[in-house]
């Protein structure tokens, strides 16, 4: 029976991305907006980032609202050192909680993060795979619902932009300063 597969020894030879300056603009820190604009607070991450001041950051980092765009992240991801993720997640705390995650691996994401991640934990899996994971400071903003066809955020959620972008601007700076 003839083999219908090739089996190679080098996964490399599968994947022949090269990091280019299309995708970081020579930038080693991307920061990162994932979210539903038409889903209320599950848009936290892109609001963030269209409302960000990046004239309070410093040179060399990029700015991206990567709405959910799953797999289409890829190439800016690994073309970063560093990437800033802001998205939602559901994970019963308090309403526009925010906490820092520095997860590794895709089961390191909580379980709770909103449908669109499921691309975004697939992301990372074909990044280690590939041995080109960045380092992934993830924000969550905790939200209590998703209003479909819903353009603004609550209350809560809205006040929490203010607060990440400053815990962005520290987290820079200690990026910067290793």
């Amino acid at each position: 029976m003839p083999q219908k597969f090739k089996i190679l020894k080098n996964n490399t030879e599968t994947f022949q991305y090269t990091v280019d300056e299309f995708h970081s603009d020579g930038n080693d820190i991307l920061i990162l907006g994932i979210g539903n604009y038409l889903m209320g607070d599950e848009g936290i991450g892109v609001q963030f980032v269209k409302n960000l001041d990046t004239s309070r950051f410093p040179e060399g980092i990029s700015f991206l609202d990567g709405g959910t765009g799953g797999f289409s992240l890829v190439p800016y991801i690994e073309s970063h050192e560093h990437v800033i993720i802001v998205d939602a997640t559901m994970d019963g705390k308090e309403e526009g909680t925010i906490t820092l995650l520095t997860p590794k691996f895709s089961d390191d994401f909580p379980v709770s993060l909103s449908g669109h991640n499921f691309g975004l934990k697939d992301m990372v899996d074909i990044l280690t795979f590939m041995d080109k994971m960045p380092n992934i400071y993830l924000f969550t903003v905790t939200i209590s619902k998703m209003e479909p066809m819903y353009l603004e955020l609550s209350p809560k959620v809205d006040a929490a932009i203010p607060k990440v972008t400053e815990m962005a601007l520290e987290l820079v700076q200690k990026i910067r300063k290793n």
